[in-house]
């Protein structure tokens, strides 16, 4: 197996993989949070930059890239498949690509760490190469069910040989032939439509996928800036995604934004510890990625875009964030495509609101790292919150004011219950413990240190 490779040697290390010792870390009352800062570029572009990158004719470069575990393991495949991968001295990084059909049998099996994207999509350029890789990844990853990929791949012409329930390990063979498929998601899931569509760059024809409910759109708008031709249109109905197989993809700049969804946790805590007026710079407004602030704003919350732009052909803008009282709301299930990985968070600002927040459609948390829906019920009920979940609607009973806290937080190897959880301790009165800050660098490897810088109280427990 691959060993994770450092920022500077992505994709070059060849081992044994190990794990470090737990790490316990609390969240401690703190005094107002002041500031600005710039939060890590998004994960969900970075895996695709790298990917697109390995596909496009000539040299890609990328500024910005999320440098996490997550990201990091995606590089190390991209390289195990024939891409020249290099981190720059200047922090970009650089991609030499193979073009489209051009990838290449991994000699070794493809170690994923925890990543979810990135083992999807890359199934799915795998799926429509004569190839076959093995993909493997940690404990949580080897629990995620991977069938929901597999089934659209397999009407594609790929085969897939893993553990029952569609789980990792699994063994991926592609096909020398690709048919090109019309594929209705059964389910709104954006990374299910991504590797379907990135199958169909290497199949002659129309690739076509229908969404009932629009999901992130990272991927069209990917597409298009390396030349692709990528067509959509809406309807009543749904949404209909046609891509022109067999282009000839030619390598682009591209700057990454800052992530929403790790923007979501120093925007929380700016606007639950009081006094507290933070500034975060460069995050990607996509409309198909900001559900929890339109759902803040509405609970009342003071958030401002400035400075809006756009970098790489998305939205981008500077957050202007200020403490002030929340009130509970219902979230209807309609949003969470565009919000599904904000909701443990969302869940720590609605133990803070006053009244009742309801948030519905919430069976994808359960298949997340963790079963995040149960992990956030236990976590804030142990902190003298009062939750409820209803089938896949979690209900929080806010007091107008921060439960109590004082309780220790089984993570699961999830970053975003970590981070979550570290946040809700920064306004109770007892501090909040997470059994493990590890996980926390597959998405947002600076967190601590940036909330340190904004003076949030958090540290070793």
């Amino acid at each position: 197996m691959q060993d994770l490779p450092s920022r500077q040697e992505a994709g070059q290390g060849a081992g044994h993989a190990t794990s470090a010792a737990p790490r316990p870390m609390a969240g401690r009352r703190s005094g107002p949070l002041r500031g600005a800062a710039r939060v890590p570029g998004d994960k969900s572009i970075s895996h695709r930059a790298l990917m697109f990158g390995a596909l496009a004719i000539g040299t890609t470069r990328i500024d910005g890239l999320l440098e996490g575990e997550d990201v990091l393991r995606t590089a190390a495949a991209m390289r195990a498949m024939g891409a020249e991968v290099v981190r720059a001295g200047d922090g970009s990084w650089r991609i030499s690509g193979v073009g489209v059909g051009g990838l290449g049998e991994p000699e070794d099996i493809l170690d994923m760490g925890n990543a979810g994207t990135g083992t999807r999509l890359v199934m799915g350029l795998v799926a429509s190469h004569p190839m076959t890789a093995i993909f493997t990844g940690d404990a949580s990853l080897r629990r995620r069910p991977m069938e929901r990929v597999a089934a659209p791949l397999r009407l594609i012409g790929a085969r897939f040989q893993g553990r029952s329930g569609g789980r990792l390990p699994m063994a991926v063979t592609g096909t020398a032939e690709p048919v090109p498929i019309a594929y209705r998601l059964p389910v709104p899931s954006a990374q299910v439509k991504s590797a379907v569509l990135l199958a169909g760059l290497n199949a002659p024809g129309r690739t076509t996928v229908i969404e009932a409910e629009a999901t992130r759109d990272h991927t069209e708008r990917m597409l298009r800036h390396f030349g692709a031709s990528v067509s959509v249109s809406r309807a009543a109905d749904g949404t209909t995604i046609v891509l022109e197989g067999q282009p000839e993809l030619r390598a682009r700049d591209v700057v990454v934004p800052g992530d929403p969804s790790s923007a979501a946790f120093p925007a929380v805590a700016g606007l639950i510890v009081a006094g507290s007026e933070v500034r975060l710079k460069g995050v990607g407004i996509n409309a198909l990625r900001t559900g929890l602030f339109d759902t803040l704003r509405e609970m009342g919350a003071a958030i401002a875009h400035e400075s809006l732009r756009e970098e790489g052909g998305e939205p981008v803008a500077d957050l202007a964030i200020r403490a002030g009282k929340l009130k509970g709301i219902t979230v209807p299930a309609s949003r969470a495509p565009s919000m599904i990985d904000e909701y443990p968070i969302l869940a720590v600002a609605a133990a803070c609101a006053e009244g009742r927040t309801v948030m519905h459609g919430l069976a994808e948390l359960r298949v997340k790292e963790s079963d995040r829906l149960s992990a956030m019920a236990t976590g804030l009920a142990a902190c003298g919150a009062q939750v409820v979940v209803d089938g896949d609607t979690l209900i929080v009973e806010g007091r107008g004011r921060p439960p109590r806290g004082g309780a220790t937080i089984a993570t699961a190897l999830d970053h975003r219950i970590a981070m979550s959880f570290l946040v809700l301790g920064l306004v109770t009165d007892a501090p909040v413990t997470i059994d493990d800050s590890g996980p926390i660098a597959t998405s947002f490897p600076d967190f601590v240190p940036l909330m340190r810088g904004l003076g949030a109280d958090i540290g070793d427990a």
